[in-house]
């Protein structure tokens, strides 16, 4: 499954119609999710929507070239939510013998929720994707910051849930307790248990990542460098990044400085963004970076939208002068745990986290009991700490490279002698 993010202009929603039209014609049988409110994705790709539904679901004919096909889901989480709401509701107990304090809320009012709406959101991709019935899955999200915040949810949930009321005082509710209780316990099971198999699948870089589309400008630019930073802390990996709009470069076009105005802004303007590509490759080296170049037509239909995937794969990897090749998804690194030196109660131990390109004036950190606290560009996410450094102290942490490292002493009061 592949996620397409990128800042809201930059061509997002174009780039995952493409990626999903060139899988369906090298044979896959592919489902195009848009997560994206505004949906578009059905205009961009052309296709019908079914009459009388909140969801388009749709076959596309044309894509099946080599045996695939393509479907495409505009899924709407609002009304999503509410079916699953009101279907939990249904489940109280009602009547005079049921008599309780709290009154159950109106699935109208619970969708306000924060979170909720991509939650819901989230746990129907991972079903769909667990189903079998298709061998891809591209997601199109919404603009950056709302997907960050689509990704951060399940944890979010789960790590709450768990602090707030914790499974071991759930289950031990017993004799006495009112039925709405017990229900209430067995919802707030569910609820964690949903989260379960998204968290699973958004951290298996084998199975998901993230194609991160960016526009051939400075600002864009900027912003995915945060965006890196952010999916590494959350844990999801990053496959490529996509540099959409790039002008078509022509070596046979000289400014000679009596070019005509237009002629002048192109030659000066298509040299800024191949600095501007070649600045993005030098600073990902480890990360695919392809370009798709501006061809003057508007990217709609299945033609013009197999051709972009044509130019974006033919582009190959741009990397920088004397870069190493850019490396599997699945090969980077992720949080480590290392022993530096001493032995039992004088050990200092390492945890290594990996934050690419942070701003460290955007670095949060702090402890709570076994959990670690890490802030970075705008996103936080509640780290549980190995099982060896529970049972130490926190002594110090700084920036080496492109790693947090927390470093650890054990605690002579809990550590086993």
């Amino acid at each position: 499954m592949r996620f397409v993010v990128g800042k809201g202009g930059v061509g997002k929603t174009t780039v995952a119609a493409a990626t999903a039209v060139s899988l369906a014609r090298r044979g896959s049988r592919v489902l195009l999710v848009s997560l994206d409110q505004a949906h578009s994705v059905a205009e961009v790709i052309g296709a019908p929507r079914r009459p009388g539904t909140s969801d388009a679901l749709a076959a596309i004919d044309g894509t099946d070239r080599d045996g695939g096909g393509l479907e495409i889901l505009e899924l709407d989480t609002l009304a999503l939510l509410e079916h699953r709401l009101a279907g939990a509701a249904a489940l109280v107990p009602g009547g005079p013998e049921h008599d309780h304090s709290l009154s159950v809320p109106d699935p109208e009012e619970l969708t306000a929720l924060p979170g909720a709406q991509e939650l819901a959101g989230l746990v129907e991709v991972t079903r769909l994707a667990d189903s079998g019935d298709w061998d891809d899955l591209v997601v199109d999200c919404p603009a950056t910051a709302d997907s960050l915040r689509l990704l951060t949810v399940p944890d979010l949930v789960a790590d709450t849930v768990e602090r707030i009321w914790p499974q071991h005082q759930r289950v031990t509710l017993g004799q006495g307790t009112t039925q709405w209780h017990l229900l209430a316990a067995m919802m707030i099971d569910r609820l964690v248990a949903s989260t379960a198999p998204v968290r699973a699948l958004l951290g298996d870089p084998a199975r998901t990542g993230v194609r991160l589309v960016v526009g051939p400008t400075v600002v864009a630019v900027a912003e995915a460098k945060r965006t890196v930073t952010a999916l590494a802390l959350i844990g999801v990996a990053l496959d490529d990044v996509v540099v959409n709009g790039l002008l078509p470069q022509d070596d046979s076009i000289r400014d000679d400085g009596s070019a005509a105005p237009a002629l002048h802004w192109y030659v000066r303007r298509a040299a800024a963004q191949r600095a501007i590509v070649a600045d993005l490759s030098a600073t990902l080296p480890a990360v695919p970076v392809h370009v798709a170049h501006d061809r003057g037509d508007e990217p709609v239909g299945l033609s013009i939208l197999d051709a972009l995937a044509d130019d974006v794969a033919q582009s190959g990897a741009v990397t920088a002068p004397g870069a190493d090749e850019p490396e599997s998804a699945a090969s980077r690194h992720v949080p480590a745990v290392e022993h530096e030196s001493g032995a039992g109660v004088d050990s200092v131990y390492a945890l290594r986290i990996p934050l690419p390109l942070v701003d460290p004036a955007t670095i949060t950190l702090g402890r709570v009991g076994d959990d670690l606290l890490i802030g970075a560009a705008g996103v936080r996410r509640r780290m549980t700490l190995a099982s060896v450094l529970r049972r130490c102290v926190t002594v110090g942490a700084g920036l080496e490279g492109d790693d947090l490292v927390v470093r650890f002493r054990p605690d002579p009061e809990v550590w086993p002698q």
